[in-house]
């Protein structure tokens, strides 16, 4: 009788775990084909087009984002070019806002990043006018937004956020108090630290990068 108990505890946990894989699959699919940005709109859409309805099938977001780095990795491998260029031009954002101690964020850094992708950087100031009067003064017009950050998990905060082009990409800047530079906000993904790179790591993820791809071109000696 246990055993049958343990065995049949066994199957239930292998059918959610099957369900749970294809959530993120077909989550993955509706962000990278339909457009659908957001973690939670897209594993809701899955469930309902898969009919799987219990809280124990459905994926977290880390899950869904791996599935949609596989899925792009094997259908969508024309965004290999869009993520390099977007983040060659945030190489350059980087040099361009220094006065900010800005950090590159987002699916540019993660390496989800498609040809709708924005290039995601956050500046550091205690003057949330400064970045506003830094992009006037370099004639560059900017639209004004706000955002909720989760600073932790005690503390959020609206902050400003400036959107503009150059390039013909989109950038999206998040203006941060100067002492979050210590940690970075809890990501929308996991409730973690977001994942942020300065310049000298984007430059040196950029170097890892071209080393990977001679390598992986190379004809065998």
């Amino acid at each position: 009788m246990r055993h049958a108990r343990q065995h049949a505890h066994l199957h239930a946990q292998t059918r959610t775990n099957e369900r749970r894989r294809s959530l993120a699959h077909e989550a993955a699919r509706l962000m990278a084909e339909g457009g659908v940005r957001d973690y939670h709109q897209a594993k809701l859409k899955a469930a309902q087009r898969l009919g799987i309805f219990d809280d124990a099938s459905l994926p977290r977001n880390r899950e869904i984002e791996d599935a949609l780095r596989e899925y792009q990795r094997l259908f969508q491998r024309e965004n290999v070019g869009e993520l390099r260029q977007r983040r060659e031009a945030a190489l350059r954002a980087l040099e361009f806002f220094a006065p900010f101690d800005p950090r590159l964020v987002g699916p540019v850094l993660e390496g989800t990043a498609d040809s709708r992708t924005p290039v995601s950087l956050h500046l550091h100031t205690d003057d949330p006018e400064a970045a506003h009067r830094f992009l006037d003064q370099q004639g560059i017009p900017a639209e004004s937004r706000n955002r909720r950050v989760r600073l932790d998990r005690e503390r959020s905060q609206d902050v400003p956020v400036w959107v503009f082009a150059a390039e013909e990409l989109s950038f999206d800047l998040t203006v941060l108090p100067h002492d979050v530079l210590r940690q970075a906000p809890l990501s929308n993904v996991d409730e973690k630290p977001m994942k942020r790179a300065s310049l000298p790591q984007l430059r040196q993820l950029l170097a890892d990068e071209e080393i990977e791809a001679y390598v992986g071109t190379a004809p065998p000696s």
